[in-house]
């Protein structure tokens, strides 16, 4: 005759379960995180060029809404979320920050993730 214990059978069923359960919550959350990791919401992306353009790093000015806006040695963080491109010079993209009204006080180029060149008018000019 066999004795079962049914309480130690009952015991590793529900181990099993909860195994799975979190196994499978566990990788629902985790490929959720990595398909789309920073994104707020926002589908809008800009690739960052793979090197700065020369002639940024030159000093050369954009010309931009009938002003020549000149690179600060300098950059700002933020998130492709936060700026919106207003138009391309010389190949480069060219952006303002979304909450921004004219007349800017500021132009970006992103050289970098999150990484924003900012750039300003001069008054001589």
């Amino acid at each position: 005759m066999t004795i079962r214990n049914t309480r130690y059978e009952s015991m590793t069923i529900n181990r099993g379960v909860l195994l799975a359960g979190l196994l499978t919550l566990t990788g629902l959350w985790g490929g959720c995180a990595s398909m789309n990791p920073n994104n707020d919401g926002q589908v809008q992306s800009y690739p960052p060029p793979v090197i700065e353009a020369g002639w940024i790093r030159n000093g050369d000015p954009i010309v931009y809404d009938g002003n020549k806006w000149y690179p600060i040695n300098d950059y700002e963080v933020l998130r492709d979320a936060e700026v919106y491109q207003v138009t391309e010079y010389k190949g480069v993209q060219v952006f303002v920050e979304k909450i921004a009204t004219k007349p800017y006080e500021r132009i970006y180029t992103k050289f970098d993730k999150n990484k924003f060149r900012y750039f300003e008018r001069r008054d001589n000019d």
